[in-house]
């Protein structure tokens, strides 16, 4: 029921579609004011991007926030701004999802394999990374799960180590798969544009 609901609140939203660079762009404009913007690869018509924006309390918009793909940047103001940015060598945290798995990867982490534990903790419905050495400690949501109420499993959890690099997969429950299939099918019979920019006001 309440994967349902989350589909009927993507579907009753306003969409702009825009064909650009290889990927379909999606805009959504929800109904309390909250945007939600995101890319699928045309070809494998897999995630690459979401991200949302809620405007503040003051009523003006906020900044985008990422939840899948890579962190956004910001431009560099100043060398002021320059020379406080974050070390290069720190741990890099993002979401890049697969067709059939939740992904994460965590650049810079140059331990060994059998330092990191990685587990599901239910009742706060995240999931935990942490190391022996006590080098690094993550814990994080799927808020795909969350909007769907979608419980979590453990023994879909899996994790590997390779090149400074821990990659956490999580398999995505057939509630999950059934709707990005159900969405997939309604984004293409959006009216795509081929340029220019997304306007929110049309869908």
């Amino acid at each position: 029921m309440a994967a349902q609901s989350w589909i009927d609140n993507l579907k009753s939203s306003k969409k702009t579609a825009l064909i650009h660079d290889g990927k379909r762009k999606i805009h959504y404009l929800f109904g309390d004011g909250k945007e939600m913007a995101e890319e699928y690869d045309l070809r494998t018509d897999e995630l690459v991007v979401r991200k949302w924006r809620h405007k503040n309390t003051l009523g003006a918009q906020g900044q985008w926030q990422v939840e899948v793909g890579e962190p956004l940047v910001g431009p560099v103001a100043s060398l002021d701004a320059e020379m406080l940015k974050e070390n290069c060598s720190n741990p890099v945290f993002m979401r890049k999802d697969t067709k059939t798995s939740f992904q994460w990867r965590i650049r810079n982490l140059p331990h060994p394999k059998d330092v990191f534990h990685v587990s599901v903790q239910a009742p706060e419905r995240c999931i935990v990374i942490k190391t022996s050495n006590k080098k690094y400690y993550k814990k994080f949501g799927i808020p795909d799960l969350d909007r769907n109420q979608v419980p979590l499993d453990s023994s879909a959890l899996t994790f590997t180590h390779a090149n400074n690099t821990l990659i956490v997969s999580y398999k995505k429950p057939k509630e999950i798969l059934t709707l990005e299939q159900e969405l997939m099918k309604e984004l293409k019979k959006l009216k795509a544009t081929s340029e220019g920019d997304i306007d929110c006001k049309t869908q």
